[in-house]
């Protein structure tokens, strides 16, 4: 069984609070120590209101890093676009944003980012999970979760348009300082349960290390009811 320890909210806003304020913790101890802090992010619905307290959290960002865990392989004005995200939702005016070049297509933005990431360590990277199970853009049983041998690796063949994608491999987040995994609604409540079950890869976030992660869930994520 997951070694995860999970911290309980009530609600969406009072994960997306607990998850802001974490990450700021983390950050400004990074930036305390080395001048600096890196922090790898994530798309999708989940993490907006929590990039929104980050804005106000950060100031003005100065010395903070910001990468992305995944990224479709779009334009980066696309809707779809992770960084657009971002620069919408995590206003930090003093932040550098490292961006995928999603346009370029799979193997070369994988490549380019690559090369963009070297050997920096990043120190926080927010997590979310899909309904289905995947986390950054690596999904239950596909082959992503075999590639070692790149810091960033492309994504042809996913299940969850649009198919091509790059992302973050298993070891790096894996190595990444400080993981943290956002989960809430009732629709996360069956890929949660799987990823704290026995790890595998069937639920790719169940495969990171238990004693750099930090698990946030709200109520209906963890299963409860509301009687």
């Amino acid at each position: 069984m997951s070694q995860f320890k999970v911290q309980r909210c009530d609600d969406a806003e009072d994960a997306s609070q607990l998850t802001a304020t974490t990450i700021t913790k983390m950050l400004e101890a990074a930036i305390s120590a080395r001048g600096e802090a890196h922090l790898a992010c994530s798309g999708g619905n989940t993490p907006d209101r929590t990039y929104e307290i980050l804005s106000d959290l950060l100031g003005n960002g100065d010395g903070v890093h910001l990468w992305l865990a995944d990224e479709r392989c779009v334009g980066p004005e696309d809707p779809q676009a992770n960084s657009l995200l971002l620069q919408q939702t995590l206003k930090l005016p003093g932040a550098t944003l490292h961006r995928v070049k999603g346009e370029l297509g799979p193997d070369a933005a994988a490549a380019d980012y690559c090369e963009q990431l070297g050997e920096t360590q990043l120190d926080v990277v927010l997590l979310g999970l899909g309904p289905d199970g995947h986390t950054a853009s690596l999904f239950p049983d596909h082959p992503e979760l075999e590639m070692t041998g790149a810091r960033v690796i492309p994504v042809v063949n996913s299940p969850k348009p649009p198919p091509e994608r790059v992302s973050l491999s298993l070891p790096t987040l894996s190595g990444v300082t400080d993981i943290v995994l956002l989960v809430t609604g009732a629709g996360k409540a069956d890929a949660l349960a799987l990823t704290l079950g026995e790890p595998g890869p069937q639920a790719p976030a169940s495969l990171l290390p238990a004693d750099r992660m930090t698990l946030i869930a709200d109520a209906a994520a963890l299963g409860e009811s509301d009687s």
